[in-house]
């Protein structure tokens, strides 16, 4: 069956591509399938020695270990180091250097985002497994080491631990060497942190309502729990001369309800421990009210152990900001003010220096810094109408890699030199065909949502559009919520493809309006953390109302067609939207959205019992769309695959059968063994393909 499901789809999408590679060539424009051909780049890891960048690449499903070298003349030449070449959903991550910077280590298969049975998308009878893998730039097959993900690599480069079932297994990187489990823990493994002299490995044990941070000696084989508590303690970071181990201790809560603005709580706090006697100290606590509530970066680790001192994020003045504080102790240094959000942080392998991305002084953009440690006023490296992240630090302390984007050109890997120019490592992996000339710039646009918040979004104009031309219009919500559509290509791999939809809808003759709605990221502590968001009352229906009315004040827009399309979280606005709104939405197309949050919150809040919380469950329905079903009229196109694992296949079916009863004109499109964050790129395509059929034959006359 999973082979017939497979050449179907692929016969589908190829009729429907020879179509409408007929329809473009007559309007001049491209097709979907070239618009979503431009590989994308993740995992971008700087070699401890020699200069070299590695990355993964995942070009139309196919996903390969790449590497960019510096030649004699200090030139980069890039080139694959694997070779897999088709679209079989099996993913690849984690890729860690070896200290000599010869091999490289990665994980391929499995699911990165949930626990649980390894997806198969493709219907492999075989079976599929989620592997942990060394391949080598001098050449030669990649090596298996073990099954199992999460791979940290011993600082002399003899071994590697890793997670297989929730406990740490461990392999030599002899051939031949035999993968033995290392430690028998009562817990979830994870968070592997080698000392730097190789004699211990610190891991959290998480149990449920708390966490201990462990220290593995070798010598002894022995463990030591450090400083425990009923708390959950985290992110372990070793000092440079591996005698202490400083982690992030987060207050004990009971509290199973996931939603509800968490402005102010317990105060988290910064520990140092002893790995020869398990004893600690605090080094820091947050002050009461904005920031109490740990909130994350992205970064290897939420704590650098830099040159004398910790650094660490905290959102103190309603920003996420890094701060640093002195190994001895004592007040926390603000490192990077102002009203902007710091992202993507990276320390030098010298300790000495931060290289990080925030939305200073361009909100919906993400640009490039650099500062000391020790602060001062952070330097800019990149600015202008690019988006940039990831960066990366060479073994020479001043090269930086980074993955970086545009309105036209998309999300590809690059290095940054001592001059300050920008050069792609891979530029002969971008398809000839990819129409970067014919995107359109979206527009900055600032709206209002119904109860007045004032909205960033952007907007998506057909390029051929005439005057006093009405067109018909779409409203996108991204998911998350804890996202931000930006100005250009994303960071994500997820919106990196909303962006192309975009992009695609509006060569078709859309007006697309991308929206910001209230609890998502970049503007600020108070704007992500909402107040009545979600599950607590579906405040972001305001923000979905102004969408809707402001393009219908817009003289390009035919007011009488307008429509919504997001997945997950905008999937749950999308239908939000269409229950409550179908005067206003003539439809709607609802990727994997929540439908009632009471299905929800156990996937994320196992604990969570809606008994247990009457008031609270009532409310969660009475912010879910399947609340106000009785008033939905306007036709929907419902997406899924039915291996989810963030949003449970069931609020679906609880969807369609609400539809049925209401009569609501509704199309189904169901993937078998997909999962949230489809994984083959035929899904996408095919889902895409069928989103735009169904809004062309509802919006367009």
């Amino acid at each position: 069956m999973s082979t017939f499901i497979r050449n179907t789809t692929r016969i589908l999408i190829t009729t429907t591509l020879l179509l409408e590679a007929a329809g473009a060539a007559a309007e001049g424009s491209f097709t979907l399938e070239q618009v979503m051909s431009s590989p994308f780049p993740t995992n971008l890891a700087a070699s401890p020695s020699g200069g070299s960048f590695a990355w993964v690449f995942n070009a139309r499903g196919a996903r390969n270990v790449w590497v960019a070298e510096r030649d004699a003349a200090g030139h980069y030449r890039a080139r694959p180091l694997t070779r897999h070449a088709e679209d079989d959903g099996q993913g690849m991550a984690e890729l860690t250097w070896t200290p000599d910077g010869r091999s490289i280590v990665y994980t391929r298969g499995g699911d990165f985002e949930r626990d649980g049975a390894y997806p198969n998308p493709s219907g492999a009878p075989e079976g599929v497994e989620q592997d942990v893998w060394l391949v080598p730039l001098g050449g030669g097959a990649p090596r298996k080491l073990g099954e199992g993900q999460s791979p940290a690599i011993a600082p002399h480069g003899d071994a590697v631990a890793y997670i297989f079932k929730d406990q740490i297994w461990f392999v030599r990187l002899a051939t031949g060497a035999k993968p033995e489990q290392l430690i028998h823990d009562k817990g979830k493994c994870g968070s592997l942190r080698w000392a730097p002299d190789g004699s211990h490995l610190a891991f959290v044990s998480a149990r449920g309502d708390h966490s201990f941070v462990v220290a593995y000696d070798f010598a002894s084989r022995s463990v030591r729990y450090l400083d425990p508590s009923v708390d959950e303690d985290l992110e372990p970071a070793w000092s440079p001369d591996s005698r202490s181990v400083a982690f992030l201790r987060i207050p004990a809560s009971h509290d199973d309800l996931v939603f509800g603005p968490k402005r102010a709580g317990q105060p988290w706090s910064i520990r140092i421990a002893d790995p020869a006697t398990g004893l600690g100290r605090e080094v820091w606590h947050a002050e009461a009210g904005p920031g109490s509530v740990f909130r994350e970066i992205t970064a290897d680790n939420q704590m650098f152990w830099a040159a004398g001192n910790l650094v660490f994020p905290w959102e103190h003045d309603g920003w996420t900001h890094l701060y640093s504080v002195p190994v001895a102790g004592g007040a926390a240094k603000l490192l990077t003010p102002g009203d902007f959000e710091v992202e993507f942080v990276s320390l030098s392998p010298d300790r000495r220096t931060l290289v990080f991305a925030s939305n200073e002084d361009d909100l919906n953009r993400r640009h490039l810094w650099r500062e000391p440690v020790t602060g001062g006023r952070p330097e800019a490296l990149t600015r202008g109408a690019g988006i940039e992240w990831s960066p990366v630090v060479a073994s020479d302390n001043s090269t930086i890699a980074l993955l970086h984007s545009d309105a036209q050109q998309p999300a590809r890997p690059a290095v940054l030199g001592a001059s300050g120019k920008m050069v792609d490592l891979a530029p002969e992996a971008m398809p000839a065909d990819f129409p970067a000339a014919d995107l359109v710039a979206p527009q900055p646009v600032m709206i209002s949502a119904a109860d007045g918040l004032p909205l960033h979004g952007q907007l998506f104009l057909p390029k051929t559009a005439a005057a006093g031309e009405r067109h018909p219009a779409l409203v996108f919500f991204h998911g998350g919520s804890r996202r931000q559509m930006l100005l250009g290509w994303h960071y994500m791999d997820y919106y990196h493809n909303a962006y192309a939809m975009n992009q695609y809808l509006a060569s078709r003759g859309y007006v697309v309006l991308a929206v910001n709605y209230r609890s998502g990221i970049g503007y600020g502590l108070d704007f992500r953390e909402a107040l009545n968001y979600g599950a607590t009352g579906a405040s972001e229906f305001n923000d979905v109302l102004g969408a809707g009315l402001y393009l219908r004040s817009r003289p390009d827009v035919d007011p009488n067609r307008i429509g919504l399309w997001g997945g997950s979280y905008g999937g749950y606005l999308t239908a939000l939207g269409l229950a409550r709104a179908s005067d206003l939405f003539a439809c709607g197309v609802d990727m994997h959205g929540v439908h009632d949050w009471n299905l929800e919150i156990p996937t994320f809040s196992p604990s969570y019992d809606p008994q247990a919380h009457p008031e609270a469950a009532r409310l969660a329905f009475e912010s879910s769309p399947l609340a106000s079903v009785k008033t939905w009229r306007s036709p929907v196109l419902l997406i899924q695959g039915d291996d989810d694992r963030n949003v449970p296949f069931t609020e679906m079916v609880r969807l369609v059968e609400a539809l049925r009863k209401q009569g609501v004109d509704f199309r189904q499109l169901v993937f078998p063994d997909e999962i949230h964050v489809f994984l083959r790129h035929a899904t996408w395509l095919a889902a895409y393909h069928a989103a735009a059929d169904f809004l062309n034959a509802h919006l367009k006359p």
